[in-house]
């Protein structure tokens, strides 16, 4: 259920038109090239009828679009259920009408029970393809564009001031906003911090270990350990490409890589709103 509640990242399509012809080409090309559902019985040409089919699709998928464009502007953020709901709809409502056009066509009476195992039928393969195409679609997005769905809390943290400290005896503990801080790296004995300071990537580094920065930074949920040797802070992610193998991040102007290592890929999965 939390995946279903996800920013959907997709912006709407400019290229509606396209899409629908895109549609309208495949319903056509599926019954002229295949024949399936007893199509190649049709005494008729196949390929007016085809035609047809594709024809109704198009009008079906202008149809949806033109009504989902006003709710999908009043909708924000636009979640993965919403998506696949307009979708599973979509298709619901090209096979009624193309049901139709098929009874007419073919001369087949309409009943009840018919309308109701065509309507099952579509809502399986519906589904099918629904999950299929938004999960792909999503995912594809995750792979290079992490950063953009990620619920970041930079403006609550606006007067944050952390401390982390050094564990030397005359050690100098760091004072930071948080805002500032992009990530922390174990180094032997140390860790080194890069965050910025007066506009400019700045590394310091601290007698301590990375447990022990964790304890210190425990309080904000943005603080994130993505490998053993690694922290980041997630609202200064700028770039994020990757899988579920792992992924490679860049943070602010740092020109620095940190890994997102595959242990933590589920982890950091669970921040995305």
């Amino acid at each position: 259920m939390s995946f279903l509640t996800r920013k959907y990242p997709f912006p709407e399509s400019s290229h509606w038109l396209r899409d629908c012809a895109f549609y309208c080409v495949i319903v056509f090309l599926i019954l002229y090239l295949l024949q399936p559902f007893g199509f190649s019985m049709y005494p008729g040409n196949k390929f007016l009828v085809s035609l047809l089919f594709g024809g109704v699709t198009f009008a079906c998928c202008l149809l949806t679009l033109f009504v989902e464009r006003p709710i999908h502007q009043r909708i924000s953020p636009w979640r993965i259920w919403h998506e696949v709901l307009a979708v599973l709809l979509m298709i619901l409502f090209i096979g009624i009408c193309n049901f139709f056009v098929f009874s007419l066509v073919f001369k087949i009476p309409i009943t009840g029970a018919l309308l109701l195992m065509f309507l099952y039928w579509t809502l399986i393969i519906g589904v099918f393809v629904t999950v299929c195409s938004v999960s792909l679609n999503y995912y594809r997005h995750l792979r290079n564009q992490l950063e953009t769905l990620l619920d970041k809390t930079t403006e609550e943290q606006t007067d944050i001031i952390v401390t982390l400290h050094d564990t030397n005896v005359r050690g100098n503990d760091l004072q930071l906003p948080i805002n500032n801080l992009l990530f922390i790296e174990a180094q032997k004995n140390n860790v080194s911090v890069c965050y910025v300071k007066e506009g400019k990537v700045t590394h310091t580094e601290l007698h301590t270990t990375l447990a022990a920065v964790l304890d210190d930074l425990r309080e904000y949920d943005n603080i994130f350990q993505c490998h053993r040797s690694f922290v980041v802070n997630l609202n200064n992610i700028t770039s994020a490409q990757g899988n579920s193998n792992g992924y490679q991040l860049k943070l602010g102007n740092c020109q620095s890589i940190v890994p997102v290592s595959r242990t933590y890929v589920p982890k950091l999965r669970s921040f995305i709103a």
